[in-house]
């Protein structure tokens, strides 16, 4: 069975990236772990029961189990995941200001050093049909095919479109290398049964072409990739991942740090 999860700090925010959870869950069969961490162990008691109270509009639909365990929440998240074999994260996060809280030291390093990816969830609820578009931002990056991976998963599951969106390159050797992933990524999805759109916008702002073609093809995700994963402050707090991890339009935003495999092999549900 397949296992995500959500770390919950009994936030209206956290229950949104729970409702992403669950909407995703029940559409693969997946299990949904909660995990909410105390700094006591006199504190479980009372935490256990504040958290069955976020979980009981979800009994019967999905499988959802709390856990609450002592420790640091941004210490145990990537512990817990591999405990329990986990294949995705949900968390969500409140806009900029609280991306920043939750992305201190300790929580960027889980972010950008985890093999499980993360959605991260800012506002609104997932519909039933789950993610329905994607918006894909491609470069000239070789990990970034990994992406494409995770992407084709989701995709399938949901029979999602896909809109793929990269940069107009002047350069002639950079404009064919781009020519060809875009054609990669055209029969990678097509080879799939999965719809795929194609748009080539000016590198100048990328990032807020990226979201504003998110909110044109009305997508509910977008999928970014970490690139610097071995830095503790690599490509998420630095260039155009913090514009659209918090993007105003408030579209969650997948997270895949690379992993040393082949493209070809599926991170998520290998």
């Amino acid at each position: 069975m397949k296992t995500f999860i959500v770390p919950h700090d009994f936030s209206p925010v956290a229950d949104l990236a729970l409702q992403h959870a669950v909407t995703t869950a029940s559409t693969m069969e997946a299990k949904i772990y909660v995990l909410h961490v105390v700094p006591k162990q006199k504190d479980i008691a009372a935490a256990q029961k504040e958290l069955k109270k976020h979980l009981v509009k979800y009994e019967g639909n999905t499988e959802v189990e709390p856990y609450v365990r002592v420790g640091s929440i941004f210490e145990d998240i990537g512990e817990f995941a591999a405990e329990h074999h986990a294949e995705l994260i949900f968390m969500g996060t409140h806009g900029t200001r609280g991306w920043q809280h939750v992305t201190g030291s300790y929580a960027l390093k889980v972010v950008t050093s985890s093999k499980v990816p993360f959605i991260i969830v800012q506002k609104g609820e997932l519909q039933p049909t789950g993610y329905d578009d994607i918006v894909v931002p491609l470069d000239l990056e070789k990990e970034s095919k990994q992406k494409l991976t995770i992407v084709a998963d989701l995709a399938m599951y949901f029979k999602s479109r896909v809109h793929v969106i990269t940069t107009e390159e002047t350069d002639e050797f950079l404009r064919h290398k781009t020519e060809a992933n875009i054609q990669f990524a055209q029969k990678f999805f097509s080879e799939r049964k999965i719809e795929i759109t194609v748009k080539s916008v000016s590198s100048s702002g990328f990032d807020e072409e990226v979201v504003k073609h998110a909110i044109e093809t009305k997508s509910d995700l977008i999928a970014i990739m970490n690139l610097h994963k071995n830095s503790l402050f690599g490509t998420l707090t630095s260039g155009h991942e913090p514009y659209i991890i918090n993007n105003e339009a408030g579209i969650s935003t997948l997270i895949v740090n690379p992993m040393d495999s082949p493209y070809g092999t599926s991170v998520l549900f290998s």
